[in-house]
């Protein structure tokens, strides 16, 4: 049965965020509401969002106010130690953690269907029929290419300029709760109006279904960004992207700093 979209609504889709993100860090909901620092060991939890998991495992999460630290046992007993009485912005420059990914979700009070660019025309795939859009790369934001991924592609909306696909919006099955959209435009198509467009549409789509969309996108990437405030999403929630506990950090055999 469809779910109506005025069923959600700002302290909806706040909520299911902290039950989701509890799940995938092992803490409880209320963590992410209260005031200071909350370590806990990881577990790979019933319903949690199936992104592959380093190891060892450390992320740390804030939706503003307090900071979760979730980690294997060991790993926490070593950052403990020495996050426990830092601030927010010290903790998110510790030297163990590279990366950090900025998440949004829609602004109930600013999303709406946009309408879509003229000179397109638009087409939708669900389900298997994503399947078909294996055969045409460009578009690795968008769809997984891989048709036994544990987050499985669920929802393809795209615009295509003449026969040629230019531009895409895909929704991944992260879990039951959250589906995250990703998007790509080839770059001769940018900044024609066709990523916020879709976005916005794919995320009423996926609302309308009952689950709640969610975007991702790295700190440094003020055009992915700008893409996810104009399709009217609104930032939530900040969690580190890696550690280098398995000694694949960026630069780590590269750097040697000598004063």
């Amino acid at each position: 049965m469809e779910v109506e979209i005025m069923e959600f609504n700002k302290s909806k889709i706040l909520e299911i965020v902290r039950r989701q993100l509890a799940i995938d860090m092992n803490c409880n909901p209320e963590d992410f509401i209260n005031e200071g620092i909350v370590f806990c060991e990881a577990k790979l939890n019933q319903g949690r969002r199936m992104f592959d998991r380093q190891s060892p495992f450390l992320e740390i999460a804030t939706m503003g106010k307090s900071i979760v630290v979730s980690g294997d046992s060991e790993i926490l007993a070593k950052v403990k130690p020495l996050l426990e009485n830092k601030t927010r912005e010290d903790i998110f420059v510790a030297p163990f953690i590279f990366g950090h990914t900025i998440y949004y979700v829609p602004d109930y009070s600013r999303l709406k269907k946009l309408p879509m660019p003229s000179g397109f025309s638009y087409h939708i795939k669900e389900g298997n029929e994503t399947h078909d859009l294996y055969e045409i790369p460009g578009f690795e934001n968008a769809i997984q290419y891989d048709k036994s991924h544990p987050r499985p592609d669920v929802i393809a909306v795209y615009a295509m300029y003449d026969d040629e696909i230019v531009a895409m919006a895909g929704a991944s099955a992260d879990c039951n709760l959250m589906w995250q959209i990703g998007i790509d435009v080839l770059p001769r198509f940018r900044n024609r109006g066709l990523a916020t467009s879709l976005v916005s549409n794919l995320a009423i789509m996926i609302m309308e279904r009952g689950i709640l969309p969610y975007y991702g996108t790295a700190s440094s990437n003020i055009s992915s960004q700008s893409v996810a405030y104009r399709s009217g999403f609104i930032p939530t929630w900040m969690c580190s992207y890696k550690n280098i506990f398995d000694g694949k950090a960026p630069y780590d055999n590269d750097i040697k700093i000598i004063f």
